[in-house]
């Protein structure tokens, strides 16, 4: 597999909504269509309400803030499991939707909306919440930069123990068929337009698609190569990273691109439960998030068992703080580091697992008592 570079600045100019800094960007959710396209997003609303109702006891008779409430449907679900008091902290002008919205279900009482941009509101007193919630994530988890705000809105205004829902974020890619990307092109109502195909996909080199990836497109497990606990995340911490990766493909097939995708863990109220997950994997529900691909200009055949190795680089714009350029190099799995164990048909990774298989074996003692290793 030879060296190639693709490097694919972020320009999100599909039908969602246009990213940009300032107030533009608060300007974009007063787009109604934005708001109907999450509510509409069962699995999305639905874990949000699991996951809230699950903490019941957290959040009962206690203060919550909902940053980035939007029509404030999270501020409702933590009104009904309980809250005594809910502050609704909305930048755009829907917070005039979310009030209406808030008394027409009789919740005046309980839940507070805040026009204000997060950074600048001031609780009454000094006031410290009890429970932080926010559905901050956007493409591939870090663009729109919402996540900045709730640093703030934690760092400002959690108590030391406080909860964030969620509390944990990860960012997965995996290398992946697209056969609707690279298929299609071999006939078009009958004409061979591969040619076409393939000049489309390197104008793809600027930017990633947003599209659904079916399961049994994915070559190889997924990697985890971001983790942050908003308990501790800083700004500084998502600025910019890079990870290497070394994945083994689990069946024959076409390496056409990577898909990223994240998932969002909430807090557990004891040790004996599991925490409500949000993925926007392929294996599960589809989203509005969908997936993020990034296209290969040319594919290249994998066997399975063979090592697929890659790096990718994730870089806050400086032109726009709310987009990343991302940096998606392909690297020769025979010069990079191998997890361990790893299951590829690479000598040194056989040699590796063969010798972990054999420390794992059972030990007999002979008649005088010595150790006899059955390997």
């Amino acid at each position: 597999m030879s060296d190639i570079m693709i490097k694919i600045a972020v320009i999100f100019l599909l039908e969602y909504f246009r990213m940009s800094d300032g107030d533009d960007y608060y300007f974009s959710y007063e787009d109604l269509n934005v708001h109907q396209l999450m509510l509409r997003d069962r699995h999305r609303t639905e874990t949000y309400k699991q996951a809230i109702f699950s903490l019941q006891e957290c959040i009962k008779d206690k203060v919550v803030m909902d940053v980035g409430t939007g029509t404030g449907i999270l501020s409702i679900f933590c009104a009904q499991a309980g809250a005594k008091k809910v502050y609704a902290v909305e930048a755009s002008r829907v917070a005039k939707l979310a009030q209406k919205t808030i008394e027409d279900n009789n919740l005046s009482h309980i839940i507070q909306v805040i026009h204000d941009h997060v950074e600048e509101v001031e609780l009454p007193f000094g006031e410290k919440v009890d429970v932080l919630v926010s559905e901050w994530m956007g493409f591939y988890l870090l663009h729109e930069g919402m996540l900045n705000s709730v640093i703030a809105a934690r760092n400002k205004h959690l108590k030391p123990n406080g909860k964030m829902l969620p509390e944990i974020a990860r960012l997965y890619s995996c290398p992946c068929s697209l056969p609707s990307e690279f298929d299609f092109w071999t006939d078009v109502y009958g004409v061979n337009m591969s040619s076409v195909g393939e000049e489309t996909r390197k104008t793809k080199r600027q930017h990633p698609e947003i599209m659904e990836v079916r399961k049994e497109d994915l070559l190889s497990k997924p990697t985890c190569v971001l983790e942050l606990d908003l308990k501790t995340v800083t700004v500084e911490d998502v600025d910019a990273f890079s990870t290497k990766c070394v994945a083994t493909a689990v069946r024959d097939g076409r390496y056409q691109g990577l898909v990223l995708w994240f998932s969002c863990l909430f807090p557990v109220p004891n040790l004996e439960t599991q925490p409500v997950v949000l993925s926007t994997s392929p294996e599960d529900q589809c989203t509005h998030w969908k997936q993020t691909v990034l296209v290969l200009p040319q594919e290249i055949n994998v066997t399975e068992d063979e090592p697929i190795a890659w790096e990718l680089k994730l870089k806050r714009s400086v032109d726009n703080p709310r987009q990343y350029s991302i940096e998606f190099i392909m690297l020769d799995p025979e010069k990079e580091q191998h997890p361990i164990p790893c299951y590829c048909h690479l000598t040194k990774c056989i040699v590796t697992r063969t010798f972990l298989e054999c420390e794992k074996e059972p030990q007999v003692e002979d008649s005088e008592s010595q150790i006899i290793d059955f390997c």
